[in-house]
């Protein structure tokens, strides 16, 4: 056997474990996925078009999420005064404490998930799922920190629906 017929064989061989390899990596459903669609279960079993959280990531941090049919609106953030937001969570407001979020948030902790399709994050061409942190919103390209930081918020999310 040649050197050049070797080293076909070699490229071959590298070449379908890349294939394989990719394949299964876009087959993992991201860390998201399950907490999106379960989220978005429990805000439509119980009517709630929002709901809203203490982050779990710092004290001072709070998580609130819109629910639409099909998308997810999340944010995460800290406030300046967060005593306003701990009595809007604790009477109910979560659409209020969203709006504060979102507003009124020190905008260099503000991180806004536009989770189409209320499914997790995922990227790819035909995505539309969108991750802002503060230096603007760009498409979701498949960051798995992203992907756990959203996982995180979540979480706290569904904490409080249940």
């Amino acid at each position: 056997m040649s050197s050049l017929e070797i080293l076909r064989r070699v490229a071959v061989v590298v070449v379908l474990a890349a294939v394989a390899f990719a394949a299964q990596a876009q087959a993992q459903e991201s860390e998201s996925a399950p907490l999106a669609a379960e989220l978005a279960e429990l805000l439509s079993a119980s009517g709630m078009g929002a709901i809203a959280a203490r982050d779990t990531a710092d004290e001072d941090r709070f998580v609130a999420a819109l629910a639409f049919p099909g998308t997810l609106l999340v944010v995460s953030a800290r406030l300046e005064v967060a005593l306003y937001v701990e009595q809007k969570i604790a009477d109910g407001q979560y659409r209020e404490a969203y709006i504060d979020l979102n507003a009124a948030s020190i905008p260099e902790t503000k991180v806004l998930i536009t989770d189409t399709g209320a499914d997790g994050l995922s990227g790819g061409d035909d995505s539309a799922d969108m991750v802002d942190t503060g230096s603007g919103a760009a498409r979701y390209d498949g960051d798995a920190d992203a992907d756990a930081q959203y996982a995180r918020m979540l979480r706290a999310l569904i904490a409080e629906a249940r």
